[in-house]
């Protein structure tokens, strides 16, 4: 084998990093449908995000449970603004957000799934 022979091409190496950089895209992919398979795959969030609801009973609904912190025009009091939340939280994780309480001083609230699915059609009109 001569010198040539022995030096790796600069044309194997791109190749090689690209079949990498292709792999790790691959494999994030695989990571994030697998995660929003698991996600909906809970029984109560299939169920709010088949319902449809209504805006008129989401705001109900928000003024007597969330409107003490979040104020009564969702402008943020204690809480911050839910105007335009739709843009930075999908539903999937309004709805955790809401259930599960994992924000203090946010409460944990189980509102009914057509009741979620009525808030959430509130929000998504802020």
């Amino acid at each position: 084998m001569t010198v040539t022979e022995e030096l790796i091409q600069p044309k194997e190496v791109i190749q090689k990093l690209t079949l990498v950089f292709l792999g790790a895209i691959f494999l994030a992919i695989v990571a994030i449908v697998g995660w929003y398979l698991h996600e909906i795959s809970d029984p109560y969030v299939s169920e709010v995000l088949s319902a449809t609801g209504s805006i008129d009973r989401g705001k109900a609904i928000f003024e007597i449970n969330c409107a003490g912190c979040h104020g009564i025009n969702a402008d943020g009091v204690v809480g911050p603004s839910l105007h335009h939340v739709q843009k930075h939280k999908s539903k999937i994780s309004l709805i955790q957000q809401v259930v599960s309480g994992k924000t203090p001083p946010m409460p944990k609230f189980q509102p009914s799934p057509q009741e979620m699915a009525d808030l959430l059609s509130y929000l998504e009109e802020l």
